[in-house]
């Protein structure tokens, strides 16, 4: 049986995909996870009712999230995922052959199975790649307890309103900076300037009270129904002054071929914020 699969981003705001077929549920001790077939993005997953990661337009997340920073630094190494546990940010980490070690600390390990089931496609191999370390646990204690230090971290989490609240603040961001390199960078997504504004500033303030360099990154994408804000922090590295002639050279050395949707000559174009989320967010972007 089918039936519309909708979404509430604001209490004034409602869409979704008509006939959609629910294959999965799990209640876990953190979230209801269920995933979804449906006709216009594939195979998609929720968490307590709100999407996270379909077949058909992961790329676009994924992709933003992991390249603009990956190839902002010279020589990444060692990457750290926050969450992640669909597995769709350490397959794209992995295109890039100087990176050995990856650790993705994933906090319900309900998503890694569900996910790994009825979505494959996202995470590949990722998971059965040497590089990769699978860390089951909360992610503030993998942080407080580990010696290695990484030069990428992907937060790939769920909202400040969830389980992750305490991995969005400036005491969280200071006890990461104890695991980054002098030239990390951090990723992470914001939301929608649009339904979630007062989220999205919020979170702005909060990365510039704790980094030297902010930029928010924007792109559509068709599961979350809006333009999505995500962002790259770091204290020494400015994704800004990346140029296109660096980017291409970069992406060559390593390879990096298949993309589809991020490339060299997209990225500056991802650091430009439109007017319109511009005029939403007045004194949180810093541009």
């Amino acid at each position: 049986m089918t039936a519309p699969l909708l979404f509430h981003p604001a209490a004034d705001a409602l869409y979704g995909f008509a006939g959609a077929r629910r294959l999965a549920c799990a209640d876990t001790p953190w979230q209801r996870i269920e995933v979804w077939d449906t006709p216009q993005l594939g195979c998609l997953f929720t968490l307590d009712g709100r999407p996270m990661t379909s077949a058909g337009d992961e790329f676009i997340y994924h992709e933003c999230m992991t390249h603009p920073a990956a190839l902002t630094h010279p020589a990444p190494r060692a990457a750290l995922v926050l969450g992640g546990g669909d597995g769709g940010a350490a397959r794209q980490l992995l295109r890039h052959p100087g990176i050995g070690r990856i650790v993705v600390a994933e906090l319900d390990p309900d998503v890694v199975r569900l996910t790994g089931d009825y979505l494959p496609q996202v995470r590949g191999d990722a998971f059965e790649d040497p590089r990769v370390e699978l860390v089951i646990g909360d992610a503030a204690a993998f942080v407080a307890s580990t010696q290695e230090r990484f030069d990428l971290v992907v937060l790939d989490l769920t909202p400040p309103d969830s389980p992750a609240a305490g991995l969005y603040t400036r005491e969280f961001y200071a006890a990461l900076k104890r695991v980054m390199t002098a030239d990390a960078l951090v990723s992470l997504h914001l939301g929608s300037p649009f339904h979630h504004t007062e989220r999205v500033g919020r979170l702005l303030d909060t990365l510039h009270q704790a980094f030297a360099v902010v930029r928010p990154l924007a792109a559509y994408v068709p599961l979350y129904g809006s333009l999505w804000f995500m962002a790259i922090a770091s204290d020494s590295l400015d994704p800004a002054c990346a140029d296109l002639a660096t980017l291409q050279a970069r992406m060559a050395e390593r390879q990096l071929e298949g993309l589809r949707y991020y490339d060299a000559q997209l990225h500056a174009t991802l650091l430009k914020t439109p007017l319109t989320a511009r005029d939403k967010l007045p004194g949180h972007l810093k541009l």
